[in-house]
């Protein structure tokens, strides 16, 4: 069965779109059959795949939204990265605007995905760094999230917003919504800061707190200059083997 995960965190810069794309890469590497959703504006997860943003002949996430493409038809194979992409850009902008008019908007990703979702085992989606129309979208197409999460305290203090606006999403529109766990990204253990709020979360949030941490890395913030996901940019990398040792926790978990 099919598992679609939304990938958010209204806190910009804390790895949401480097852990979509590598996770994405690691799990294709386990031979899970993935697709990767870009439903951010900035275009990241989409570069990052080796796939311009900038020139999408097939249409992209927008496009779909509004019903004017299939996600079949939009959809691009990444072979090096070793998944699919359902790519975004700037476009997706005006997603807010242009879904003014359509009934049920937020459920317009939902829609779009019951076409092709069948064909994988897992659906990624990586969301924009707010709480907007898109975001909504995600989670009501969701069966679960995972929260790419810094340990710092102005990262606990977003977290708490991010699940009231999950339980509002549960509670109107899908009520199988659930919390996939909390990974911690950008981890260094040699800051007393980085461990305390650790083991606030562990405390806090308990299995939820995924036992997998990604460290600080630099190859990992190298590979998306390269287009490439670290697990093929850089393979024997303490981060590469981080987002590898995650995919297996989360198939583990999830039974994927």
């Amino acid at each position: 069965m099919t598992q679609i995960i939304a990938l958010t965190n209204q806190k910009g810069g804390v790895g949401k779109t480097t852990t979509a794309v590598n996770l994405a890469a690691a799990l294709g590497a386990l031979k899970r059959k993935v697709l990767l959703v870009d439903l951010d504006p900035q275009g990241h997860a989409t570069m990052g795949s080796g796939v311009d943003k900038h020139d999408l002949p097939n249409g992209g996430a927008l496009d779909v939204l509004l019903g004017e493409i299939s996600a079949r038809e939009a959809i691009v194979r990444c072979p090096t990265a070793g998944y699919h992409l359902l790519p975004g850009n700037g476009d997706l902008t005006a997603a807010e605007v242009s879904l003014l008019d359509f009934e049920h908007r937020e459920r317009r990703l939902a829609k779009a995905l019951d076409e092709v979702s069948g064909d994988y085992d897992v659906v990624l989606i990586d969301c924009p760094p707010s709480l907007n129309m898109l975001t909504v979208n995600a989670l009501t197409a969701a069966d679960g999230v995972l929260i790419p999460l810094q340990c710092e305290f102005y990262a606990l203090e977003g977290l708490s917003a991010l699940l009231d606006t999950v339980e509002q999403v549960r509670a109107s529109i899908n009520p199988t919504l659930a919390i996939h766990g909390i990974v911690r990204t950008m981890y260094d253990n040699r800051i007393s800061l980085t461990r305390d709020v650790s083991k606030q979360l562990s405390d806090y949030f308990g299995d939820d707190l995924l036992k997998t941490a990604i460290p600080r890395n630099v190859r990992v913030a190298e590979a998306p200059s390269h287009g490439l996901p670290v697990t093929k940019y850089a393979k024997l990398s303490r981060g590469s083997h981080a987002y590898r040792v995650l995919a297996k926790e989360l198939i583990k978990r999830l039974s994927l």
